[in-house]
């Protein structure tokens, strides 16, 4: 108690001091508006930019969240405008054609939306890792769509990851057409650039232009049709002679991909089985 008290009395003018100027500033601002209104603007604009701080923040977190929801939107729009073009192609012939696209629109397709945690675009066969797995429902042979195009398909699961083998590995082959003409080719990679890939095996009789848009086929149950996968950059033939070969520019940029979608067919397992049955009877036949 006797230290508290020498201490009080050491600082005893610095205690007035303060005391005094407290009740100086108070009396300021109190009877002063000139110099109220001064201290509240200051006031103000700290407490504003400290605000739009908290918000950059906010808006920083809250950007994978914004991302994610953008992919899956511009997924269904890819799906959408392919199944308006087919409506307004065949409306004329077929009233109820719209009707009943409308009804089926990705009607039998999941969308699990996940982030890219590792990827690599320079080797031979390159492999992206996302961070969902069995426990968000995602199994091998799934496809994988990024906000620009296809990615890859899924290869191998564990409960919280899975891995992605994309356009860009040489063991990628994916059904793929040319818009607005359905003739149909296997894109696959060939090393070198990540924005080019080749489609192959394009019927001599095909009819089309450099320019002309690729999109996924519906020929299997990992994508459904029309999802967009790239531009024609040239055409040349295969080293038979007997197909065209396809330069395709690639819609995704895999080196700045953090977004994608996995597509889970509902129907798959009862298609997979339907071919099963198809080859079991083809063999028996022989």
């Amino acid at each position: 108690m006797h230290n508290l008290i020498e201490f009080f009395k050491s600082y005893l003018h610095w205690f007035v001091f303060l005391i005094l100027e407290s009740a100086s500033m108070v009396m300021l601002f109190r009877f002063n508006d000139y110099q109220a209104s001064i201290w509240l603007t200051s006031a103000n604009d700290f407490t504003a930019a400290v605000n739009k701080k908290y918000s950059d923040i906010m808006a920083y977190v809250n950007l994978g969240k914004i991302n994610e929801d953008l992919t899956m939107r511009n997924i269904m729009l890819q799906r959408q405008v392919n199944e308006l073009r087919d409506a307004l192609r065949y409306m004329g012939a077929d009233s109820a054609f719209i009707d009943e696209k409308q009804h089926t629109l990705l009607g039998d397709y999941d969308i699990i939306p996940a982030t890219v945690t590792s990827n690599s675009i320079t080797k031979a066969n390159n492999y992206i890792v996302i961070d969902k797995g069995e426990a968000d429902g995602v199994r091998s042979e799934m496809g994988v769509v990024g906000g620009g195009g296809i990615v890859g398909i899924v290869y191998l699961t564990n409960r919280h990851y899975s891995l992605i083998m994309p356009v860009l590995n040489k063991k990628s082959s994916i059904s793929c057409r040319i818009r607005g003409h359905n003739f149909f080719g296997y894109l696959s990679w060939e090393g070198g650039s990540p924005l080019v890939a080749y489609l192959n095996d394009v019927p001599r009789y095909a009819r089309f232009k450099v320019g002309d848009y690729v999109e996924t086929s519906g020929y299997s149950s990992v994508f459904p049709p029309g999802l967009f996968v790239g531009k024609i950059l040239a055409i040349g033939n295969s080293r038979d002679g007997m197909s065209y070969r396809v330069k395709v520019n690639l819609a995704t940029e895999f080196a700045n991909l953090r977004n994608v979608c996995v597509i889970s067919n509902r129907n798959k397992a009862e298609v997979d089985t339907l071919r099963v049955h198809a080859a079991e009877a083809e063999t028996n036949r022989n």
